[in-house]
């Protein structure tokens, strides 16, 4: 890709560039300066808390160059931005070298000339510069443009996310589907700062107190999702669940005719001797699969928590006893059926689950906390009975499931 973008530059070099154009470029490189250094520290956060690369705010000034520049000062543009970003944000993270760096530059190199090709050969470019955007035909120049930047962007990110990252869902490679709502934000933003720097170029500078405000925003929402997941495995946190699951019940209390609401208590068997056997990387690798496996065979609306250790809860809002005991069911026989690496040429088969089952309001509890203990003292009773399947809790506290019962603490 390096070699690529190296060759595209040579290309895009020839011929003279007007004296106009480098001073939009600079310009747009001052603002994006700008914005970055007013955000370096959201950014260093940003990283912090991203498992995967993330969307950098990057795109706003990148685009609006690729649209009303020649290639080579959109190249230098591309160049100035990410030795600056490095400069003040990647210059401090250990774990993210400079031939990071040099992989993005020459990422973003490639997007910006393909989206800096369609600007010219649609004629956008041109009718910018001159003042005179042609309506309906430009616009379809603009989304061209954008679809070719998102697009190069997104087909050479997935490349290398898959070719270097384990990842738990294909779609990882692509990103979620808030991180490439907030790059197509950021390219219609982009658009703009070029219809703007057509007519001024300063009429940039504005832009960069949005940016920042944007920047800011996606932070507060990220550090949310942060709040609410679990780190090593994707779901839910159990606070997070817990309240999710509060407010199901209550809701259910309050209809009219009461809504059935579903609990399972997951525990993995035999975990501890997993991580005896092959070490504790693989044990995490197991959970992560568990809980990628458990996620795939729930129902749409269906939540999914992890409660520490080998333990999941899952909350099925509006379910029978059937359908309970089938998705349970799903789960175990899908978790059986896993097979991961365990990283000496081998695998690790033969998972089992142990599940209890708790379904409101035919288990006499009104609190979550109550039902919850009805599904624990299932998932005890099925691994009191030989583990790796599935237990119905009782409908009332007498005598099975009260969570005193527990006598002694059963093997993993």
């Amino acid at each position: 890709m390096d070699t690529g973008a190296a060759v595209a530059v040579f290309l895009t070099g020839q011929g003279p560039v007007e004296a106009r154009s480098w001073l939009v470029a600079a310009v747009l490189a001052a603002c994006a300066f700008a914005h970055l250094h007013c955000s370096r520290w959201i950014e260093r956060i940003r990283r912090d808390h991203s498992r995967l690369p993330h969307v950098d705010l990057c795109s706003i000034w990148i685009f609006a160059g690729a649209l009303v520049l020649p290639p080579l000062p959109t190249v230098l543009l591309v160049v100035s931005i990410y030795l600056h970003r490095w400069w003040v944000v990647g210059r401090w993270d250990a774990s993210r070298p400079p031939h990071r760096c040099v992989f993005t530059v020459a990422m973003m190199v490639l997007a910006a000339l393909a989206a800096n090709g369609v600007a010219h050969v649609s004629g956008l470019r041109e009718h910018l510069l001159a003042g005179a955007p042609s309506g309906p035909g430009d616009l379809v120049g603009i989304v061209g443009a954008a679809a070719a930047q998102w697009g190069v962007n997104s087909l050479l990110v997935g490349i290398v996310i898959a070719i270097t990252v384990r990842l738990r869902r294909i779609g990882e490679a692509v990103g979620s589907a808030a991180d490439n709502l907030l790059e197509v934000g950021q390219l219609a933003l982009g658009a703009f700062v070029a219809l703007a720097v057509a007519w001024w170029p300063g009429f940039a500078l504005p832009m960069v107190v949005a940016a920042v405000a944007l920047h800011r925003t996606v932070l507060i929402h990220q550090l949310e999702l942060a709040a609410r997941t679990d780190n090593k495995t994707g779901l839910l946190n159990a606070e997070a669940w817990h309240l999710r699951a509060r407010l199901e019940l209550q809701r259910s209390r309050d209809q009219q005719t009461p809504a059935t609401t579903g609990l399972f208590m997951i525990d993995v068997d035999h975990f501890k001797d997993i991580n005896d056997r092959y070490g504790h990387q693989v044990g995490d690798e197991v959970l992560r699969e568990i809980a990628s496996t458990l996620s795939g065979a729930v129902r749409r609306g269906d939540s999914v928590g992890r409660f520490g250790g080998e333990e999941f809860a899952v909350l099925l809002p509006m379910v029978e006893r059937a359908e309970a005991l089938a998705i349970a069911e799903r789960i175990r026989a899908r978790v059986f059926g896993l097979g991961i690496d365990d990283g000496r040429g081998g695998s690790v088969t033969g998972l089992g689950v142990s599940i209890g089952v708790a379904i409101w309001p035919e288990v006499d509890e009104d609190t979550v906390e109550g039902v919850l203990a009805a599904a624990d003292a299932a998932l005890y009773e099925a691994k009191r009975l030989g583990r790796d399947q599935v237990q119905l809790a009782g409908a009332h506290r007498g005598v099975r499931w009260a969570p005193a019962a527990r006598t002694t603490q059963p093997a993993d």
